[in-house]
């Protein structure tokens, strides 16, 4: 770390209930010499509720490269700054990568403030498997990054979440079902931590139909299960395990190809390589 550097913290701020703000956020919030707004109108609004005063400064997608070098300098001489996004935890679909990363380069600690999180609240309240998860982003519009995720999300074995505007809801999940994933279960979170909070559960088939004739309001979150593994074919693996012992490979790393390159189980893998 730089000697005599400041701190660079990353605030994660309500998406809707106010009350989901830290102590230890509120805290770093009036602590900071300033705070690094994506709206600093929209974080006006925050502060005030607050009875917080720091100076506030924009730093959002379209000034992010102009001012992070001026940032870092600052930060190199002493500063203690916080970065908040609208709402939610910075760099998720928001601004702030770029800055965090110069940061980080730059020997200048980053400090975390964790709190509300709209990816992990529509996560662990849409009921599926949350071990593991890939999170998505913003869908794109149209083209070919549109229909690169679909089939992503489509070929997934594990959860997949993704934010979405309200009027497009039923388009993605329209698009999710005509790829394959019709079947799997999902959710749809809307409004989470606000009045309004609703989370409605069904297939993604169901749900595509159901907000096709129903936009839905408010921030949207979608989380959709993954499919199921594709079961093992013994024949297959049996006849790859003869043709790798043909080549000379030992038992041991004919085992290893199995396992690593045809997710063989370690017990079925053994025995082919031995049979």
């Amino acid at each position: 770390m730089v000697e005599g550097a400041g701190t660079l913290f990353v605030v994660s701020t309500p998406i809707g209930n106010l009350g989901d703000l830290s102590a230890r956020a509120v805290e770093t919030l009036r602590t900071v010499d300033a705070i690094l707004a994506e709206d600093t109108r929209h974080t006006r609004t925050l502060l005030h509720h607050f009875d917080i005063h720091t100076p506030l400064e924009a730093h959002h997608e379209h000034n992010e490269a102009a001012t992070t070098p001026s940032l870092v300098g600052r930060l190199q001489l002493g500063a203690r700054l916080a970065l908040v996004s609208d709402a939610g935890t910075p760099l998720l679909s928001d601004p702030g990568a770029r800055l965090v990363a110069a940061v980080a380069a730059a020997g200048i600690p980053v400090v975390p403030i964790p709190g509300a999180s709209a990816l992990l609240a529509a996560l662990v309240g849409a009921a599926l498997p949350a071990d593991r998860f890939t999170f998505f982003g913003f869908a794109p519009r149209k083209g070919p990054e549109r229909r690169a995720m679909i089939g992503d999300i489509a070929a997934l074995r594990h959860t997949a979440v993704l934010y979405e505007a309200p009027s497009r809801v039923g388009d993605t999940l329209g698009d999710l079902a005509a790829a394959g994933a019709g079947d799997r279960p999902a959710a749809v979170a809307r409004e989470l931590t606000k009045q309004f909070e609703e989370f409605r559960r069904g297939t993604v088939r169901e749900l595509a139909e159901f907000y096709a004739a129903t936009a839905p309001r408010g921030e949207v979150v979608i989380v959709v299960q993954g499919g199921e593994e594709p079961p093992l074919d013994e024949d297959a693996l049996r006849a790859r395990a003869l043709a790798l012992r043909a080549e000379g490979l030992s038992a041991r790393d004919v085992v290893r190809v199995l396992m690593e390159d045809a997710g063989a189980p370690r017990n079925l893998a053994y025995r082919l390589a031995h049979d």
